[in-house]
């Protein structure tokens, strides 16, 4: 005892055994402590023990340990958590799946029947109009018949009607007659010029969008310039290498792109206030107004030469039922792709739509080449493939766009 008393002070501590034991159980128990608050991450005694620990108690600080919630990246925790089958954090993307698969397959019906319905309409409106050049009057009986088709739907209750007043029908008269000139201006395109380029010309539609939306105080990123810059190179290299080139088809083509634009932007500055009736509505109320508008034109523009035409066409197909279910298929199917762009453009968003709708077009040209055996130029090819590119830049430039005037829904 006397020799432990005459022993000079120390801070050295003999029992290094229950030292080690006391860092271990300290670490340990603290390990048990992140465990629980990182429940799924467990820590073993085991692994406790194969940790190094710096001896100076100066440079613990310096070389903390890293959480242990870092290590869930690691393949062999994730491997090892299911195999030891312990509960796992359900991924987001496995919640969603099931409605995403549902909405997906959904957008497909959409987009088939949108396709399959404009390539029939497209095909019999051809036929009709070669054996029949009266644009006017088939027009007039494509909005005939979905001005019936609407009605139908409202008076079976198919489609709930529109509560509407005199206020809504004098601000859907601008969009109504912009409606009539584009369906018009095309039927007469179609009329001269083979489907597949009216169909090119018709892709130029951004650039008259871009034009007069800028007209009015709407702006465009740099971008957006550039993207219609291929669009108008290639309908001018499809144009100039059109094998059926006519200046009435290429003018009524760009007659309706203007048309439509119009409407589109008129749309969007009367009828703001009507936010309360539907796509389908309002299309269903602008097909009927545009049947006022159109049939009266008609009448005076080619009506004298309706009775003589038909007998023609009746002498030329041998049959007239062929000739009625014609311009049947044409009327009907006019208004259903019409409709079936609505129903898609209630479920996706406009960018979507936007490239839905171009591809489209190249659809449409393909089959109209294949069903009519239109002769096709490589420089023409070319041309339409450098339009239709250009769409589909320009519905990527314009999908960030900022909305300067709030943030309505189209």
């Amino acid at each position: 005892m006397l020799s432990l008393n005459l022993l000079p002070p120390s801070n050295v501590t003999l029992s290094k055994p229950s030292s080690r034991h006391r860092i271990n159980a300290s670490l340990l128990d603290r390990s048990r402590a992140q465990s629980v608050r990182n429940p799924g991450h467990g820590f073993s005694p085991a692994a406790a023990s194969n940790c190094r620990i710096p001896e100076s108690r100066s440079d613990f600080g310096r070389f903390p340990l890293p959480p242990l919630a870092n290590f869930s990246r690691l393949p062999s925790q994730k491997v090892g958590s299911a195999a030891s089958g312990a509960p796992q954090e359900s991924s987001p993307d496995a919640e969603i799946g099931a409605p995403k698969s549902g909405m997906n397959k959904k957008l497909a019906i959409v987009f088939g029947l949108w396709y399959f319905q404009n390539i029939v309409f497209n095909i019999y409106n051809k036929k009709v109009l070669n054996i029949f050049p009266y644009p006017w009057l088939l027009a007039s009986f494509q909005l005939f018949c979905g001005s019936v088709w609407m009605l139908m739907l409202w008076s079976s209750k198919l489609q709930q009607c529109p509560k509407i007043d005199k206020s809504f029908i004098i601000a859907l008269l601008g969009p109504a007659l912009f409606h009539t000139v584009g369906h018009i201006s095309a039927c007469v395109s179609f009329s001269k010029v083979a489907v597949s380029f009216t169909h090119v010309i018709k892709s130029a539609e951004p650039v008259f969008t871009v034009l007069f939306s800028s007209l009015i105080g709407d702006s465009y990123p740099l971008k957006v310039w550039l993207s219609i810059l291929p669009i108008v190179f290639g309908c001018s290299l499809a144009a100039v290498t059109e094998v059926s080139f006519n200046f009435g088809g290429l003018w009524g083509a760009m007659i309706s792109n203007v048309g439509f634009v119009l409407r589109n932007v008129y749309s969007k500055k009367s009828l703001h206030r009507f936010k309360e009736v539907n796509g389908l509505n309002l299309y269903g109320w602008i097909t009927i107004l545009s049947l006022f508008y159109l049939f009266p034109v008609a009448v005076y523009v080619e009506g004298s030469q309706w009775v003589a035409g038909y007998h023609k066409a009746i002498a030329s197909i041998g049959n007239p039922s062929t000739f009625y279910l014609w311009v049947l298929i044409s009327g009907i199917f006019y208004h259903l792709y019409n409709q079936s762009s609505y129903e898609a453009l209630d479920d996706i968003s406009p960018l979507t739509f936007s490239v839905g709708n171009t591809m489209k077009r190249v659809v449409v040209i393909i089959a109209s080449v294949l069903v009519f055996r239109n002769p096709v130029r490589p420089l023409n090819a070319l041309g339409s493939a450098i339009a239709i590119f250009g769409t589909f830049l320009y519905s990527q430039a314009t999908a960030k766009k900022p909305k300067i005037e709030g943030a309505e829904k189209e």
